[in-house]
């Protein structure tokens, strides 16, 4: 095999391709890259879960395939000089690099050795463009649970249903939501779960450009193909949770207010607390305005945040992280937070009655008395 290309786009491929490989395995080649060169350079990742294929131009002397060790091989690239990459191979699997002055020559792994990455048969696809996923992943993903003790919910619900796509992630203590308009009225009905860490993965890959992300789903895997990438992931199986009947319907107390504001406010009083030291962040909505406590060992934290509504001095409390990352997720400048009781569930959604976009809901933390 034999093969030249841009620094630049090798090492792009390179990182790309890496997010899927393996970083410790009893099967040395899932720690690699498969490198292959034909009409085009292909670099694939595969860690048995989750596989990501990368194609760049490059001229093709020979063709052939490679595994390489993928830190190895990316450090190597990453501290090259900006020129032309040179990189052949023997038949005793020695990998020559060549870029300016520099030469490597390290050792490389039959690709006969690297595990095939699973075939998706198509039932369906949709498309969305890129910045529209970028956002609805980062915009939900937070809130997918780490607990593998339910695995159905490590991962985020796609549903199609009457025009829009509905991404929904849920951990026990939150639930974000996020919908979507699309185009695709064949996919009507349509779910799958996606596993979190395979939406981070797109969510670092895809841009803020409009070019259109294709999901094709298969039996047992999804496949996003962007651009010049695919990413294949096993689909995860299971019951998820009915969240449609978890949202409360109505809440007692409506109450709008600048997102942005309400935000600073949470973070000054998050100042004093910290994993040692962990301390629900106290609200008391009254007329007009919303005030926030904290109280830890290292003191005492109060702020005030004008609101619109009066919620007749409801008191609640919440874990000051997971109130931090549904209010900064809201894609709106104005929210609406709807409260029925200090311990009932807090609901976010966008203070536009028109709008439903976008859905938060937090479990209350019980408060303690005497900490006013």
């Amino acid at each position: 095999m034999k093969f030249s290309c841009e620094k630049s786009l090798l090492q792009a491929a390179i990182s790309t391709a890496s997010r899927a490989a393996a970083v410790k395995s009893a099967v040395p080649s899932l720690e690699g890259l498969l490198i292959e060169a034909g009409s085009e350079l292909k670099i694939s990742g595969y860690n048995l879960k989750t596989g990501i294929i990368t194609s760049i131009s490059a001229d093709v002397s020979q063709a052939g395939s490679i595994v390489l060790n993928s830190r190895l091989f990316g450090e190597i690239i990453r501290k090259l000089s900006d020129d032309i990459v040179y990189v052949n191979v023997n038949d005793d699997m020695m990998v020559n690099i060549e870029c300016g002055m520099s030469k490597f020559n390290i050792m490389g792994f039959s690709s006969v050795d690297y595990p095939e990455l699973p075939l998706v048969d198509y039932q369906n696809s949709i498309s969305v463009s890129e910045k529209i996923l970028k956002s609805i992943i980062s915009q939900t993903n937070f809130a997918v649970s780490d607990n593998e003790s339910r695995p159905i919910h490590t991962g985020a619900l796609f549903e199609i249903e009457d025009g829009m796509l509905v991404v929904v992630a849920v951990d026990g203590y939150r639930l974000a939501l996020r919908r979507e308009p699309i185009d695709e009225a064949n996919m009507n009905g349509y779910s799958f779960v996606v596993p979190g860490a395979a939406l981070a993965e797109v969510e670092k890959i895809v841009s803020e450009s409009d070019k259109l992300v294709q999901i094709t789903l298969g039996s047992k895997h999804i496949m996003f193909t962007m651009d010049n990438t695919i990413l294949i992931s096993r689909r995860l199986e299971g019951e998820f949770l009915n969240y449609k009947n978890s949202i409360p319907k109505v809440g007692k107390f409506n109450i709008e207010l600048d997102r942005r504001a309400i935000v600073d406010a949470v973070e000054r009083v998050s100042l004093i607390i910290n994993d040692k030291l962990k301390s629900p962040v106290r609200c008391i909505f009254g007329d007009g305005t919303v005030k926030l406590l904290t109280v830890t060992a290292l003191g005492r934290a109060s702020d005030e945040c004008k609101t619109s509504g009066d919620a007749e001095d409801l008191e609640i409390g919440f874990n000051n992280k997971y109130l931090l990352e549904a209010l900064k997720a809201a894609p709106a400048d104005k929210i609406c937070i709807q409260l029925t009781s200090g311990v009932s569930p807090c609901v976010i959604v966008p203070a536009d009655s028109e709008d439903n976009s976008f859905l938060y809901m937090i479990l209350p933390v019980r408060l303690k008395a005497n900490e006013d």
